[in-house]
């Protein structure tokens, strides 16, 4: 009781502002490093060092295995299960493979945050119609087409009760529509560090699983194949309780 009071004041007075003062710079880094390369180096570099800063700034840990399994100059489609917002620190601060995100179009309104992802070149998901979902298809297909690396939460949003939810075909339409190779990634840890629920983080470890790589499906029908594979494969690395 004593420690958890301890540490919550030292959230509220010493690590939230210093989150919210890394987070600030960098956004403004990338924002103004991508004017210069659009968004190639900048757009992920300063993002992966603030992820780094704020996961120790809470007292987080994250521990890797898997990382064998990618190359740094291959381009994939990583697809993560999502149990919390941690999940984008861990990705960012330990994944160490330049990528964009697909992520949800109401982002782009948060103060800094949504401008510099913008300026990196992260993918807005819109489904407000069909025109709307076919510009951001566009969209990822030119990052795509760039060599680019992509990071979906194919859940589609985080879970309320730590479970894994069923994976959607999005991503996987891109990995067929450009034969990249689909990596799963398994997060264990996020959701006892911060569940949806609260705002207010817990020291903690986070496991990040990187998988073996999934050949890109030939067609349709084997879409649902690899989709079937990649949460297995996702699912095989959580606790009982998680699946």
């Amino acid at each position: 009781m004593i420690l958890t009071a301890l540490y919550r004041l030292y959230l509220l007075f010493i690590a939230a502002p210093l989150v919210v003062v890394a987070t600030v710079l960098a956004g403004v880094l990338t924002m103004l490093g991508s004017m210069v390369d659009g968004g190639r180096r900048w757009g992920y570099w300063p993002a992966h060092i603030w992820a780094r800063v704020c996961l120790a700034l809470t007292l987080v840990k994250v521990t890797v295995s898997g990382r064998e399994n990618i190359s740094a100059t291959t381009s994939y489609v990583f697809v993560a299960n999502h149990q919390g917002a941690y999940d984008i620190f861990a990705i960012y601060g330990y994944l160490n493979h330049n990528f964009k995100w697909m992520m949800k179009k109401g982002l782009r309104r948060f103060p800094v945050i949504g401008p510099a992802c913008a300026a990196a070149g992260h993918i807005f998901v819109d489904n407000s119609s069909p025109s709307a979902v076919r510009r951001t298809m566009e969209h990822a297909e030119h990052t795509l087409k760039g060599g680019m690396s992509l990071v979906v939460f194919p859940e589609g949003s985080r879970t309320f009760t730590g479970r894994m939810g069923a994976f959607h075909k999005g991503a996987y339409q891109l990995s067929l529509e450009f034969g990249l190779p689909v990596v799963p990634v398994t997060i264990d840890g996020a959701f006892f560090v911060m569940p949806r629920t609260t705002f207010i983080p817990r020291p903690g470890v986070i496991r990040l699983t990187i998988h073996r790589p999934i050949e890109a499906p030939r067609d349709e029908a084997d879409r649902n194949r690899v989709i079937a594979r990649s949460f297995e494969a996702v699912q095989s690395a959580l606790p009982p309780a998680c699946r």
